[in-house]
């Protein structure tokens, strides 16, 4: 954060507020995407990373930091995107993962740019009961940054937030 500090800690905590409109437990914040607010004499520029290169749910997250800064009593606000670095998953803050197992999603597990000779597929734990015993049922989920997975143990099929 830059610019006027009283002005600049009120504007990132506004943003940093916003729902993610796909996975709406999660903040942008504890998504990780929300890179920068600045303030300035000219008004505020907000920085996001999207979690993956034409994600759609961009121009809803533009539109809603926008109106919430206005709301919030900020003019002229501009939100730019930037794809570098990269979003991953280890962005994800710890009570984002908590939400997200809260919310019946699993979150990713590991880090997501383990490499190595072997490549390894991990258990994912199901979020509604704990247990390892589960099996992906389809690569894609409700979006394209989840999986869709089931429990063995107790039934319930269940999302997983891709690691990436």
């Amino acid at each position: 954060m830059t610019g006027h500090f009283a002005d600049a800690t009120r504007a990132w905590d506004t943003a940093a507020a916003v729902m993610d409109p796909e996975v709406p437990v999660l903040t942008i914040d504890d998504l990780g995407i929300l890179r920068e607010v600045t303030v300035t004499d000219d008004g505020v520029e907000v920085v996001v990373t999207p979690t993956y290169s034409g994600c759609p749910a961009m121009d809803a997250i533009r539109e809603d930091v926008v109106h919430a800064l206005a709301d919030a009593g900020f003019g002229n606000v501009t939100v730019r995107l930037t794809l570098s670095p990269a979003w991953t998953t280890d962005w994800i803050s710890d009570a984002g993962k908590a939400a997200l197992e809260r919310f019946g999603i699993a979150p990713p597990t590991g880090r997501a740019a383990v490499t190595g000779p072997v490549g390894l597929r991990l258990a994912v734990k199901c979020p509604h009961c704990q247990s390892l015993d589960t099996r992906e049922l389809s690569h894609f989920g409700s979006t394209a940054c989840k999986a869709l997975y089931e429990c063995r143990a107790c039934g319930e099929p269940f999302d997983y937030l891709k690691p990436f």
